[in-house]
């Protein structure tokens, strides 16, 4: 498949294998431009019978999706508009990478907050780097909710506690800790990763396509009542996107840096001082 016109992203595909590398800007922000290049690159690959694996990684060493961009969630609606789809235009995005016929994985090296968490979520594997991947749920501290699949998703890998002190604490998850937790597979020296993930990328892809898809199905009969979970999860994250503490603590955030290299790089437990600190905090 071509990628000449693509923004954010490049794709290459080899032996059965399509690597989706994300290049968008110095923090691969989950902005509007990559969004897009996600839901109709995710469509071309679920139709393409020459791929069987679709690898997703990034051109920076250091972001692999910083989060989403916070612009477009003050753009929102009180409420998810009417449509005949099940889920939304993001939501459906991120879960074709659960639903589509192919075995999908995601290389984690660098930070992967927030909707870049919620699109590695919806990953059948998740591999991350250790010294270098950070993952998260920061949506709290500035006053939304996951509303990508991060809250449906996260506490049917992790259970419901560690769920709630990933998405509750705002913290950031280091590769051994998310080993740990079930956030991903494995967690991988920085310079094994690539030759692992494609080995096992290229090993599934020497098996047939038809039993591939299968064991994807018969796997997916465990996430019954996902879409339903998924619709609700949307509904509350509009309406916590309304909230007077949402808009004034996702401006501060906007202010104080949030979106640029040099603070996406560090823990975000600075910002959340500068809050308290400035009185934004209102429950």
């Amino acid at each position: 498949m071509a990628d000449h016109d693509y923004q954010a992203l490049r794709i290459a595909a080899d032996r059965g294998v399509a690597f989706v590398t994300i290049d968008n800007g110095p923090i691969n922000l989950l902005d509007q431009t990559l969004i897009g290049d996600l839901d109709r690159a995710g469509r071309e690959l679920e139709a393409d019978p020459a791929v069987k694996v679709v690898v997703l990684q990034s051109a920076n060493p250091e972001f692999f999706i910083a989060h989403a961009d916070i612009n477009l969630i003050q753009q929102l609606p009180a409420a998810p508009p009417p449509r005949t789809e099940t889920l939304g235009a993001f939501q459906a995005m991120v879960d074709r990478f659960r639903t589509m016929p192919k075995a999908t994985i995601a290389k984690i090296e660098g930070y992967c907050r927030g909707g870049g968490s919620e699109l590695v979520l919806a990953c059948d594997m998740r591999f991350a780097a250790i010294g270098k991947a950070v993952l998260g749920q920061p949506e709290v501290g500035i006053g939304i909710i996951p509303g990508g699949g991060g809250s449906v998703r996260l506490p049917r890998v992790v259970g419901r506690g560690r769920a709630l002190e990933i998405i509750l604490g705002c913290g950031d998850i280091r590769a051994d800790v998310a080993e740990r937790y079930g956030y991903v597979n494995r967690a991988l020296p920085a310079d094994e990763i690539t030759y692992f993930v494609n080995s096992l990328a290229h090993r599934i892809a020497t098996f047939p396509a038809e039993a591939i898809a299968l064991a994807k199905q018969a796997v997916g009969m465990a996430d019954a009542g996902l879409e339903d979970d998924l619709v609700r999860e949307e509904a509350m994250f509009f309406q916590s996107a309304h909230t007077d503490a949402a808009r004034r603590r996702m401006a501060a955030g906007l202010a104080g840096g949030m979106q640029t290299p040099a603070i996406e790089r560090c823990c975000f437990d600075h910002i959340w001082g500068a809050f308290a600190d400035s009185q934004a905090t209102t429950a």
